[in-house]
């Protein structure tokens, strides 16, 4: 990624998570909770890349995605350390719901899920939002029309 921030990129990251985390709660309502996992999980993960993308930094690999996240906005408390686990137990649960034939799902585990996505992308619209003003300069209707335009 370019050292220069992307406004762009940061935008149809933050709506990816929150398409994902609509998708995921239609499966959640089908009964699909393993899928309904996956979404969330990955409503969580482009939220988090979303916000990276300020910086810029971009990582390969998710385990440092959620890292790198954690050291530098919820052990510095610009996030709440209580998200932080919750993203990493998040992260966990999808792993394991992928990857390990004998996991079984359960629906109260799938709704943590899917309450941990939207926190984590109301958290991120926000910072994203905020940042937008003081570091773009624009205004609050400027802002609607960017997070808004799909």
């Amino acid at each position: 990624m370019s050292k220069k921030v992307s406004v762009g990129l940061c935008i149809n990251r933050l709506n990816a998570g929150k398409e994902k985390l609509e998708v995921c709660e239609l499966l959640f309502k089908s009964g699909y909770y393993k899928d309904a996992n996956n979404r969330a999980y990955y409503s969580i993960f482009n939220s988090i890349r979303a916000i990276l993308s300020t910086v810029p930094i971009d990582f390969k690999k998710h385990k440092d995605v959620i890292a790198y996240f954690n050291q530098n906005y919820v052990k510095t408390e610009i996030f709440p350390r209580e998200l932080g686990h919750r993203i990493s137990l998040a992260n966990a649960v999808r792993e394991d719901s992928d990857y390990l034939d004998s996991y079984m799902i359960n629906k109260t585990e799938t709704r943590e899920q899917i309450k941990t996505a939207k926190e984590v992308s109301k958290y991120a619209e926000k910072y994203i939002r905020d940042w937008l003003k003081v570091n773009m300069n624009l205004s609050v209707d400027e802002i609607d029309k960017l997070l808004n335009w799909n």
